[in-house]
């Protein structure tokens, strides 16, 4: 409920500050006295546009701060998920509006952006206008009318669960079925591609052997007469080096006698004697390994000019990238033939998610027709007493042609004032005064199954008066036995029913003019009843009138 209203520097208002109580509540005053302003200034706290040229004339800026006991409305998740300070008896919104233009909101003292706001207020406070009159013509409205009538909030929250599954399922499966389609488009040139490097079978490390074997086999002449050469030179009876080395290892060994170094360059001269006839032996074996073999070079350069080629075909480097391409196409041709079993068995999971989506919409549907036949009959009932004893109301079902977000209903409210007239959307047939009546009814008719926030009625009843205004005024009242309702209202009838009177009136000062407002004891309240009776002058009969009235309210 809302527990109090401050307004500063806001059009007609510099300092206004109102205590609001629970129950039926009733805003009276001359017209044009600021009522609206209030509305507007409410309005602003609950995220609606701002505009600085609300700010008072000479103020830097304005304020509205808005004080709620929320501890109704379960709203604990809601702050949560915002990272907002949850106090359930006392939560504040401020909205401050600067000179600038440039505005700020806060949620007990914590910055939050409009939105958040915005989706706040719609939770603590429902302010009924001619506006929002409009609603009554909205199809989603009135299925969120019959569903809380019907109490499907449970199994609605288990439908829509599972109706995102099934969407889930369907958004893959098409996604699926996408993919197959272009990768059999594709399938026949990556097949193609991958029998092509199967075939060539690209071996990792290949590359840089084969290079190696082209340049040893591209050199095979020059290589062995360097070799046969160097065996030569190593072997050769009167000046190679083996035998050289040899004769001078003899002849330091024949010093070893008398001089004492001649050891260690015989111990050098043997290891360098024993390597050099090593080495002349490998390379006499080897010389013997070097033909030219013109079959294997020219096996060795096809080999090179296919990878070459291939490489050049698949934008890569090496061999070894061959390999991998081998591999991606293996893998490409893999999941294109595993397409098929991918999507049998996504399918088979959409037809259940939709078999047990369709049994649960069916249930949804059932309690949403069992219920309309009672907010049919109650709607009648009420519109009968507000004065339009010829009212005809049906709730008219119209099957989707698939499961949407809220079921497989369509419903359309009909509606008819008159007798032997055929019912038509509301939209249609109904006046903008039956219009208002008939969503008086319908909010009457839901407070008592969920936590309303608190509803502030702006001249709903505009165009009644006597008989029906009254009854008006006992469905508000029954109203704020279940909730907090305040009603901005021109007709004594109603006022008179309300639990508190607050009195919105103009002040004039030397400086200017300001809206002001405040609450009105009982002899106030008198007074301010029979002038809306009897007009400026009040007579002995409106004051009795008046008195009377307040002595009949429930």
């Amino acid at each position: 409920m809302l527990k109090s209203l401050l307004i500063q520097n806001f059009v007609l208002i510099d300092n206004l500050n109102i205590q609001f109580k629970d129950g039926f509540s009733v805003l009276t005053g001359e017209t044009g006295a600021g009522k609206s302003i209030i509305l507007g200034a409410l309005g602003l706290v609950l995220g609606q546009r701002a505009d600085s040229k609300s700010i008072q004339a000479n103020a830097e800026k304005c304020i509205v701060e808005a004080a709620f006991d929320i501890s109704a409305y379960h709203l604990e998740e809601f702050f949560e998920a915002n990272d907002l300070e949850f106090d359930a008896q006392n939560c504040i919104i401020r909205r401050e509006l600067l000179i600038s233009g440039k505005s700020r909101a806060f949620v007990n003292d914590t910055p939050a952006p409009l939105s958040v706001i915005k989706l706040l207020g719609d939770r603590l406070i429902d302010i009924h206008s001619q506006h929002q009159n409009l609603l009554l013509a909205d199809t989603h409205f009135q299925l969120n009318v019959v569903d809380t009538i019907a109490q499907t909030s449970h199994i609605l929250d288990i439908y829509k669960k599972e109706y995102n599954n099934y969407l889930s399922f369907t958004n893959q499966l098409n996604d699926l079925t996408e993919k197959a389609s272009r990768a059999k488009d594709e399938e026949d040139y990556i097949r193609f591609q991958y029998e092509e490097l199967k075939a060539v079978k690209p071996i990792e490390g290949e590359q840089a052997e084969l290079e190696q074997e082209l340049e040893i086999l591209s050199h095979t002449e020059e290589i062995k007469s360097a070799l046969y050469k160097v065996t030569g030179l190593l072997n050769g009876d009167e000046q190679g080096v083996t035998p050289l080395v040899k004769e001078s290892l003899t002849a330091i060994n024949s010093l070893n006698t008398f001089y004492p170094k001649a050891k260690e360059f015989a111990e050098r001269l043997q290891s360098a004697y024993i390597e050099l006839k090593d080495l002349a032996s490998e390379i006499d074996i080897l010389k013997e390994d070097i033909d030219f073999e013109p079959e294997r070079l020219e096996w060795v350069n096809n080999r090179l000019n296919t990878l070459y080629s291939l490489q050049q075909k698949h934008h890569v480097k090496s061999a070894d990238e061959l390999v991998e391409c081998l591999h991606k196409f293996e893998a490409q041709l893999h999941q294109i033939e595993s397409f098929e079993e991918e999507i049998t068995a996504i399918t088979k999971q959409q037809q259940t998610s939709y078999e047990r989506l369709i049994k649960q919409a069916n249930e949804i549907s059932a309690l949403r027709k069992k219920s309309a036949k009672t907010i049919e009959e109650e709607i009648i009932k009420r519109m009968v007493l507000l004065g339009i004893p010829n009212t005809q109301f049906k709730i008219n079902f119209i099957p989707k042609p698939k499961p949407g977000a809220d079921g497989i209903d369509e419903i359309n409210f009909l509606f008819s004032a008159n007798k032997n007239e055929s019912v038509k959307p509301v939209a249609q047939t109904a006046s903008g005064g039956e219009i208002s009546r008939l969503m008086l009814c319908i909010k009457a008719m839901i407070a008592g199954y969920t936590a309303l926030p608190t509803i502030i009625f702006d001249e709903i009843d505009t165009g009644t008066s006597g008989e029906v205004a009254d009854k008006m005024a006992d469905i508000m009242h029954d109203l704020g036995q279940k909730m907090q309702v305040i009603t901005i209202t021109h007709l004594p009838q109603i006022a008179a029913k309300g639990n508190e009177q607050y009195y919105v009136y103009k002040e004039d000062t030397t400086e200017r003019t300001y809206t002001r407002i405040r609450q009105l004891d009982t002899n106030e309240r008198i007074n301010e009843i029979a002038r809306m009776l009897s007009g400026s002058s009040l007579t002995v009969a409106a004051l009795a009138n008046a008195k009377e009235l307040l002595n009949n309210r429930q």
